[in-house]
């Protein structure tokens, strides 16, 4: 297995891609047994640590462990950081498909930028395993026959931590929203929850993104609303600044209750226990959850920043790994040849793997496992380093995502 770094420079009117150590002729002469995997994240910016190069590392671990390379089967990893904006994102991954002849791109945080590569990899027949982006409309309206949502979505943080939310008395609703497709479905599936449950929206907010890093104003026009739950539709960095200003603020001390929509083991790190104490959230994925996921940690060895793997990072060793079962089985020139045959054996097959356990993929393109509704633990709680969460409720894999026939999928429609 190789791997080549890519790095993208922006110029003023378009972006021009520069390859470290992947000469041009080396695509061209790729070898039929070669697979190659692409991973698109940000590497550089507010969602590096749940992502960025910790994915392409969990990535590598899959491509290890899938035991493909023992069989005589070549597999190339390289990466690139999309910045977070869709036409950096739709650039790259046309150059990896058309002139590169990636066959998978894995990961892709931040939804704008998913829904493009989702078209683009629907164009050209390839495979697109998304484990970063959020929006529920990739198993939705937007659902494709070459796509796999496999970590988390919005429908299931709105189902699980909005649902928790409102179960406790949180009836009224201020949303500050990042202003893109993966705040703009949070906040709608979140809202959408609140609402059957007879609660109110008193307002929202939206906060522009990427950029945004002082929340103060935002923060106070939720306070003026009165409501008793500030929903935060956002994530990484954009979270971590809103709660630690609304810290500064003095916010919960009045009784206001945030609702941390989308929040990771990083951001809590990034918090600290002091500050995040208390907050309530779902993942998919905890390292320290039990035997099997504190294994897969163990294996996947130091992670940058000294961190610990975030559910996104799970979804990509989990994804990739499943994926190349699949090859095994289909033989690596049919898979490279139909990526909607290669994501159609996918989804023939039951999943399993040590970070998620037991698992299925619907028509639709959804994967199914168990939701963990979370609190963070007190300063006292903890027991040592990276000691975050205890499990308040464990979610069934088949209560844990929209059903099926509310998405409005194509590929399942009667």
């Amino acid at each position: 297995m190789s791997t080549t770094s890519r790095r993208t420079l922006l110029g003023a009117a378009a972006t021009a891609p520069v390859w470290g150590a992947l000469p041009y002729r080396s695509a061209r002469a790729q070898a039929a047994n070669t697979i190659r995997i692409g991973v698109m994240n940000d590497q550089s910016g507010l969602y590096r640590d749940l992502s960025g190069p910790g994915s392409t590392q969990a990535v590598r671990l899959a491509v290890q462990e899938s035991g493909i390379t023992q069989r005589g089967v070549t597999v190339e990893v390289i990466q690139a950081d999309h910045q977070n904006r869709p036409d950096v994102g739709s650039t790259v991954v046309r150059q990896w498909i058309d002139r590169d002849n990636v066959d998978v791109i894995v990961d892709v945080p931040t939804s704008s930028v998913a829904l493009a590569v989702n078209t683009i990899v629907r164009e050209r027949n390839k495979v697109f395993l998304n484990s970063g982006a959020a929006t529920s409309d990739l198993t939705g309206a937007q659902c494709s026959p070459n796509t796999i949502h496999w970590t988390y979505d919005t429908w299931m943080l709105a189902n699980s931590t909005g649902g928790a939310m409102v179960a406790a008395g949180g009836q009224t609703w201020f949303f500050i929203t990042a202003d893109y497709a993966f705040g703009h479905a949070l906040e709608r599936d979140t809202g959408a929850f609140v609402r059957q449950a007879g609660g109110r929206i008193l307002g929202n907010v939206r906060t522009p993104f990427p950029g945004t890093t002082d929340f103060s104003s935002f923060l106070l026009q939720a306070q003026a609303s009165r409501a008793q739950v500030i929903g935060l539709a956002n994530a990484g960095g954009d979270t971590i600044n809103s709660i630690k200003q609304a810290a500064e603020f003095g916010i919960t001390r009045r009784g206001v209750r945030l609702a941390g929509l989308l929040v990771f083991a990083t951001d809590v790190h990034a918090l600290g226990l002091q500050t995040a104490q208390g907050l309530v959230l779902t993942e998919t994925f905890y390292w320290d959850l039990n035997d099997k996921t504190r294994a897969f940690t163990q294996r996947l060895g130091p992670m940058p920043n000294d961190t610990r793997p975030s559910m996104v990072q799970a979804g990509c060793y989990s994804s990739v790994l499943h994926y190349l079962k699949a090859v095994g089985e289909m033989g690596v020139a049919a898979a490279k040849a139909n990526g909607a045959e290669a994501v159609a054996r996918m989804k023939a097959m039951p999943t399993s793997d040590d970070a998620f356990g037991e698992g299925t993929i619907r028509a639709d393109g959804r994967k199914l496992h168990p939701a963990y509704l979370f609190q963070v633990k007190t300063p006292e709680e903890s027991r040592g380093a990276w000691d975050y969460y205890k499990l308040l409720q464990t979610v069934p894999a088949d209560q844990a995502f929209r059903p099926m026939a509310a998405g409005n999928c194509a590929l399942v429609r009667s």
